[in-house]
């Protein structure tokens, strides 16, 4: 770094401007401030903005240098220890458990938003969850699929087609169309025979299909809805009864989707799925025509 060091002198009309040049030394221990990732210092730095915008409590007698709370004020709310408390905000490695999470958020007055920013960053499921698959349906999302000029459906939680354009219908014979009221994508990849003959890669689709089940699964893992439908499946399905021991635990993705149809033949699709942001248990799956 260079210093630019100045002096001037008048002699009569005339001013002289003098430069001085020196190297300045770059001290180590001075460094640029990045964006941190770790999830246990951005816990930290979470806690320690929200207990800093608190306002004192009122009971305070003393003279504050600082706003918010104290740490010690925060423990003591929260009934967990001081140490605990400074420990989380340097983003140390802290034993959080759901309980403690719960009263922390409780005294730090978190919004349900903020709440679920706390449980994600601690790595911790949030025990006020419910564990039951919200069933309200919105109209709006109902008309979701309509707005698609090529195949496209809704999902539920469980994976039951809740709604569907005549693209859909049109494509999946056996499912979405007037010959059967199943509706559940599982029940109809591994129950019916149709599917086997509609699905180009049967196999390789059907395993995908329980290894991403499985991933919303484990986000519920005592709902009884989906545990009845996972009973249902093991009982009457040899192949999903292989697939779902495996373990195997996928993300949802898209990807060229290929059917032989009864009266269209060979079609190949490119399939985008897009979750519903206040609800994102519901999938809507929307398929692009490449042939």
């Amino acid at each position: 770094m260079l210093v630019v060091n100045s002096r001037v002198y008048c002699n009569g009309s005339i001013v002289f401007l003098f430069l001085n040049w020196y190297k300045m030394m770059i001290y180590t221990g001075i460094k640029i401030t990045m964006s941190e990732s770790n999830p246990r210092r951005l816990l930290g730095a979470f806690i320690r903005a929200h207990r800093e915008h608190l306002p004192p409590p009122t009971k305070t007698t003393t003279r504050r240098r600082t706003t918010g709370w104290r740490r010690e004020e925060l423990a003591d709310a929260a009934l967990v220890s001081v140490t605990w408390i400074t420990w989380l905000e340097q983003g140390r490695e802290v034993a959080a458990s759901p309980a403690a999470l719960v009263r922390l958020s409780d005294a730090l007055r978190l919004t349900p938003a903020e709440r679920a920013t706390l449980f994600d960053l601690a790595g911790k499921r949030d025990p006020s969850e419910p564990e039951t698959l919200p069933t309200e349906l919105l109209p709006e999302w109902l008309l979701l699929p309509s707005k698609f000029i090529e195949p496209a459906y809704l999902l539920d939680g469980c994976w039951t087609a809740r709604a569907w354009n005549a693209k859909a219908a049109e494509l999946f014979v056996g499912w979405l169309d007037d010959q059967t009221t199943e509706r559940n994508l599982l029940k109809f990849v591994f129950l019916t025979d149709n599917a086997k003959t509609l699905i180009a890669d049967w196999s390789e689709r059907a395993q995908r299909l329980v290894a991403e089940f499985r991933a919303d699964y484990s986000r519920h893992p005592q709902n009884q809805m989906m545990q009845a439908l996972i009973d249902e499946l093991l009982t009457n399905s040899k192949d999903f009864a292989t697939y779902w021991q495996a373990q195997t635990v996928l993300k949802r993705e898209g990807g060229e989707r290929r059917f032989n149809h009864p009266l269209h033949g060979q079609q190949r699709f490119l399939q985008t799925t897009l979750l519903i942001a206040v609800q994102t248990d519901w999938k809507l799956v929307c398929l692009q025509n490449i042939n």
